[in-house]
């Protein structure tokens, strides 16, 4: 069950204003957030944001959101992006498999993949690209992913399989830029 670039889209789920400092290590989460959406970008993987009531919690930080068409952020209220049906509806929400990253990884987390899952999904959840503020919970959420049938990768994984060989024009940019 390889990852494949046109079969999949990356979501990131609800890395907004003000949730994202109480965050374990939020620095290193939006890091890797970031990479992946570039990578995506480059390889031609379609990007969906969510937010969850951002009267309330903002909106997704700027690193993530700059540059972010409107049509691929997505408002929502229930705690899984899944749920309402709007996610499939955007650009990429019709594919197959969906790439993971956000907070809080038990809470909108956990029931996005759950709900995907149950759709009959292929999830793929990046593990440093997740987060809770606890890190018992973030460990919790990602074996009870696991257990439902998501696989837990690294942005490395993603990036390797997106790309699928070495030597081609493709590869050779993604890894001088965003392999080290």
């Amino acid at each position: 069950m390889l990852i494949n670039a046109q079969n999949s889209t990356l979501v990131i789920i609800d890395i907004q204003e003000r949730l994202f400092p109480a965050i374990e290590d939020h620095t290193t989460l939006a890091e890797h957030s970031a990479w992946l959406i570039q990578v995506a970008q480059r390889v031609g993987v379609p990007v969906l944001v969510t937010e969850q009531y951002s009267k309330g919690l903002g909106p997704t930080i700027a690193a993530l959101r700059d540059g972010m068409a409107d049509e691929a952020i997505i408002e929502k209220l229930h705690f899984s992006a899944a749920r309402d049906g709007e996610l499939f509806r955007r650009p990429g929400g019709e594919r197959k498999q969906f790439i993971i990253s956000g907070i809080e990884t038990h809470i909108c987390v956990l029931q996005t993949v759950l709900d995907l899952l149950a759709r009959g999904n292929q999830v793929f959840v990046v593990e440093e690209a997740v987060g809770s503020r606890r890190a018992s919970d973030k460990a919790l959420g990602l074996a009870r992913m696991q257990q439902a049938g998501a696989s837990i990768v690294s942005r490395e994984m993603v990036a390797f399989e997106w790309m699928e060989q070495a030597g081609t024009d493709l590869f050779r940019s993604i890894s001088r830029e965003f392999i080290r």
